[in-house]
């Protein structure tokens, strides 16, 4: 049997993004993020359950400040304690997993997505995606770029402006364009 675009955009292979069901999909995400982006700060249990119904994994204890960006939603299993600043976007085209006590600063992007290399595949309009990994106890600083199929270790910070093309370990400190460790912690 043949896989759906759904189960190829998931398992990291190409796929065309403007399949029914990606698109049926995408428009439940831009509703619910058009609720969500509405709401007020004293309106904290409406977006809990906006969130709940947006995301495939929400734990407890999880702000993201308005206005939130992604493309599906239910490919992000977030852990407790998570906290998003202003203008975060993840483009969730594959999974995206966020460990417990995790910090974004604002426009920290997140994307699982990106185009083939060569032009000639590029044209026929299919894409790729690449899952992320976001340890627990991790600080993402403002502006900084997690690139698709990365993983970043537990206890780590990424410095602001930083674009993470590659694994980043636990208990480090990385910063830079591409993002490098600059320190190990103890």
């Amino acid at each position: 049997m043949e896989k759906t675009e759904k189960q190829k955009m998931l398992a990291g292979e190409l796929y065309l993004a403007d399949d029914p069901e990606l698109i049926a999909e995408n428009k439940r995400a831009s509703q619910l993020l058009s609720m969500y982006n509405a709401t007020t700060a004293a309106e904290h249990s409406q977006r809990q359950q906006i969130l709940q119904e947006l995301f495939g994994q929400l734990g407890a204890k999880t702000i993201i400040i308005p206005p939130f960006h992604c493309d599906y939603g239910s490919n992000v299993y977030a852990g407790n304690n998570l906290y998003m600043n202003y203008g975060c976007v993840i483009l969730d085209c594959n999974l995206v997993h966020i460990g417990d006590n995790v910090l974004c600063a604002p426009y920290v992007q997140i994307y699982t997505a990106y185009h083939p290399i060569e032009p000639k595949i590029r044209l026929t309009g299919r894409e790729l995606a690449a899952p992320i990994t976001i340890g627990h106890n991790v600080w993402i600083g403002g502006n900084a770029i997690i690139c698709p199929g990365v993983t970043i270790g537990d206890n780590t910070t990424i410095g602001a402006g930083s674009v993470v093309v590659k694994d980043i370990p636990e208990n480090v400190v990385a910063t830079g364009n591409p993002c490098r460790i600059i320190k190990h912690l103890s």
